[in-house]
């Protein structure tokens, strides 16, 4: 029989083993937490020594965790929800009002759905609602007071100094393997639609290049975009998180992509006590696990 009172799982351990998920590796998952990386070893190996199994496969070229610590991992991210819900619900204050928010589509199904479904529950008379769109068109819907807030995508270089960074991602030319590029003429290019700034920058840049980009799809999911580049029907501009084995990143011959960052950006004068509970509950949140998770 297992003796259950000799076995604990630490709260600051299994912060530690989601943020390398997350960051996918200790290195990152440290830099992330603040940490050193021996500090969020000794923690995955204090677990591993009180649960008497390892949860961390240590051989080059393995996956980053064995059976018994994906299973953990499933556990982990229930416990700590349930740990940080308890703690938000003891400092909870009465908050009552409306919250307009827009988030792009890649972040409808990350971690922000369970921050904003457990602030609902913690806040019930507080009543958010949200719009799902393109970085572009909910940067307009700021700019035309439409929106209190919104979770978008930015170039790097337009980070302003207001902006609630949530994460930050590269951007890449992609294509497939079996795909020839033209040495001469148009190259065949994969494009979100007319509101996305990926297509934008590289239609300008392209010109400013003396490329000729030709969009022969045009598709407003990423997932759409992924299909296509599998299919080898042209280039096209992915973020790390859809890059794909079959997939080649283009080096070389076209402009290196700035990079993408994630933001909480609010509209000017915006006074809302219950929007700034919720971004210090998304800040609290980046805090703990030294980012955000977004699916890819």
């Amino acid at each position: 029989m297992i003796d259950l009172n000799s076995r604990r799982l630490e709260i600051d351990a299994l912060r530690a083993l989601l943020a390398i998920r997350h960051h996918g590796g200790v290195t990152r998952a440290a830099e992330a937490l603040g940490l050193s990386q021996s500090a969020v070893s000794h923690k995955i190996k204090r677990l591993e020594t009180s649960l008497g199994c390892e949860l961390l496969n240590r051989l080059p070229g393995s996956t980053a965790f064995t059976a018994a610590g994906s299973d953990l991992l499933d556990y982990a991210g229930r416990i700590l929800g349930l740990h940080d819900e308890a703690l938000l619900s003891l400092s909870k204050t009465t908050l009552a009002g409306r919250i307009a928010l827009g988030l792009t589509e890649d972040t409808t199904c990350t971690a922000l759905s369970r921050i904003l479904g457990r602030f609902r529950r913690l806040h019930p008379q507080v009543s958010v609602r949200t719009r799902v769109r393109m970085s572009l068109v909910l940067r307009s819907m700021l700019e035309r007071g439409e929106i209190d807030a919104a979770i978008i995508q930015v170039f790097a270089h337009e980070v302003r100094p207001t902006d609630l960074v949530l994460m930050k991602e590269k951007l890449h030319w992609v294509k497939h393997h079996d795909l020839d590029l033209p040495e001469g003429g148009p190259i065949p290019f994969l494009s979100f639609d007319d509101e996305c700034f990926y297509r934008r920058w590289a239609l300008d840049i392209g010109q400013d290049a003396g490329i000729v980009l030709e969009t022969v799809f045009e598709c407003s999911s990423a997932a759409g975009i992924v299909a296509a580049v599998n299919a080898a029907m042209g280039i096209a501009l992915l973020s790390e998180r859809h890059l794909r084995p079959e997939m080649q990143i283009i080096a070389g011959s076209l402009p290196p992509p700035p990079p993408l960052v994630y933001v909480v950006r609010r509209g000017r004068k915006v006074r809302n006590p219950a929007l700034d509970t919720l971004v210090k509950e998304i800040e609290g949140e980046i805090s703990r696990y030294g980012g955000l998770a977004l699916a890819g």
